[in-house]
């Protein structure tokens, strides 16, 4: 279970940690902590939503299954296709995005960037490769160090502290808490990631819960800290500064900032990849195994075995993510975008499955019921971000149906 609290950490306390709260801050000012206090109280029944599912029915297919379960192979093959195109899409974006902070902390320009992010998908494709309890052990690590971390940027900065930074409290009015919000959302994506590990818990239906509850106290807490002790240490700075948590740190306890930036940037992206890219190839083996996908892909589906086939195919795209980046100089942000309308659209699906497959009426199918009107506002915010989950599902369902599985 601790290995599993690791893995959830490390996939919601994500890069979000390292700029968002002066995104957050410049939007709305020290109102801003309101977006982040209604978004941990709102991730609490989306989390808890995949915990029950992945409790009752644990398998490598994650949100998938429960689509089948729920509404039969087409929406499967939805919910597979759209995880499985989002974590290519969404790795590289973020290894570019740690290899930014890498470059502007000791230079070297564009090569010190690509150069850290090819380390990054070396590291993790290693830690997967052999499997998901060497992995699990590498996440419990990281996810230990960078709690440290976070806990003492906090309590260092805290004697620098200053209530009256909190005046104005809205300057730019109660509105901007909304604006806020939006740009926050991208923080608390990455409940659903260990739902396609629930079957390597040695007891599902006691430790995913558990380790859910650990999770949302752990990176609701670390991201309220943060983001108070920014407002309240930085004052109208929290705004400007591009690497907040670094700031903190600065201040409490000293030393070049754009240096432990780079290190708190490179571990939190660690962190993030690891858990994406292990539940990622369980899920490509599953749905090889289901006819979603390639047969090829089927090796390493049950509980306890290593995909590796579906490890290489994901690598392979995510690295072909990173080439095309580099070759057009669009940046990394069509690939975020890419990302977040496809994780919108898994939570639409595995929350409406939840609702079929829960018992009725209980504390678990009300919950599922709040995490779907959560969802439905998430929708709003996205927009126009879904025309890639519409193109990736057209293409599942022609799939599909030339493999004849669809009943």
């Amino acid at each position: 279970m601790p290995q599993g609290v690791a893995l959830y950490v490390g996939a919601v306390l994500g890069t979000g940690v390292i700029a968002l709260p002066a995104l957050a801050a410049r939007a709305a000012g020290p109102a801003s902590l309101l977006a982040w206090l209604g978004l941990v109280l709102a991730s609490i029944p989306l989390a808890a939503t995949f915990a029950a599912l992945g409790a009752r029915h644990p398998d490598a297919g994650g949100v998938s299954t429960y689509a089948r379960r729920a509404f039969g192979p087409r929406a499967a093959a939805l919910v597979g296709w759209w995880f499985y195109a989002a974590v290519p899409a969404g790795a590289p974006a973020a290894a570019l995005f740690a290899g930014g902070y890498v470059t502007a902390a000791f230079g070297g320009g564009t090569t010190t960037t690509y150069l850290t992010a090819a380390g990054l998908f070396l590291a993790v494709g290693l830690a997967n490769y052999f499997g998901v309890r060497v992995s699990g052990r590498v996440q419990l690590a990281l996810a230990g160090v960078l709690v440290v971390l976070l806990v003492v940027a906090t309590v260092a900065s805290l004697p620098h502290a200053d209530l009256g930074n909190l005046r104005p409290f809205a300057p730019h009015g109660w509105a901007a808490v909304g604006s806020a919000a939006a740009l926050l959302v991208w923080s608390f994506a990455g409940w659903e990631a260990v739902t396609h590990l629930a079957a390597e818990f040695r007891r599902p239906a006691r430790d995913l819960p558990r380790a859910t509850a650990a999770a949302i106290v752990v990176v609701g807490g670390l991201y309220l800290a943060i983001a108070t002790a920014s407002i309240l240490v930085l004052g109208p700075a929290a705004g400007d500064s591009d690497a907040p948590l670094a700031e903190l740190l600065a201040r409490g306890l000293g030393g070049p900032a754009k240096a432990i930036g780079a290190v708190v940037a490179v571990l939190l992206t660690l962190g993030v990849m690891n858990t994406y890219f292990a539940g990622a190839a369980k899920l490509g083996s599953a749905l090889g195994r289901d006819g979603a996908l390639p047969a090829w892909l089927a090796r390493g589906s049950q509980a306890g075995s290593i995909p590796r086939r579906s490890l290489g195919l994901t690598m392979l795209v995510a690295l072909l993510g990173c080439a095309v980046v580099a070759v057009t100089g669009v940046g990394t942000g069509p690939l975020v975008l890419a990302t977040t309308g496809c994780f919108v659209a898994v939570y639409a699906v595995g929350t409406a499955a939840a609702i079929r497959l829960l018992p009725r009426r209980t504390a678990g199918w009300w919950t599922a019921v709040v995490a779907l009107v959560t969802v439905g506002v998430l929708i709003v915010t996205t927009g126009p971000y879904l025309v890639w989950p519409v193109v990736v599902g057209v293409a599942a369902l022609i799939y599909v149906r030339r493999r004849n599985v669809i009943v």
